[in-house]
């Protein structure tokens, strides 16, 4: 199993919730973060004046899949996030050892 975490635009988050809803995976926790990568945030401007805005709004997602499923999913989200633009997001990869249902103590990739 693998945790698949992806940090989007917000603006993209229906898309990819559909795109992943295709897919046959319309489970997944979402959370709204700040956050920059190597643009360092962005230079605005409001009643002529400069300002810059380092930390921009963004959505991450978190799925945990079974290891044959991670690519198309990664893949899904990869596609619907894109415009091309610096700030798009990455998706981040990782192993899961162990899955527990708390509210019936069941373990493993059935709880998915």
């Amino acid at each position: 199993m693998k945790k698949i975490e992806a940090v989007i635009r917000p603006q993209k988050l229906d898309e990819v919730r559909e795109s992943l809803k295709k897919l046959g995976y319309p489970g997944m926790s979402i959370t709204r973060i700040e956050g920059h990568g190597k643009q360092k945030g962005k230079v605005e401007q409001f009643r002529g004046q400069e300002y810059k805005v380092e930390l921009l709004p963004k959505v991450k997602i978190e799925i945990v899949a079974k290891d044959s499923d991670v690519m198309p999913i990664a893949e899904a989200i990869a596609k619907a996030a894109k415009t091309g633009d610096i700030g798009d997001g990455k998706i981040f990869i990782s192993p899961v050892e162990e899955i527990m249902r708390i509210r019936t103590g069941e373990k493993g990739e059935g709880t998915l």
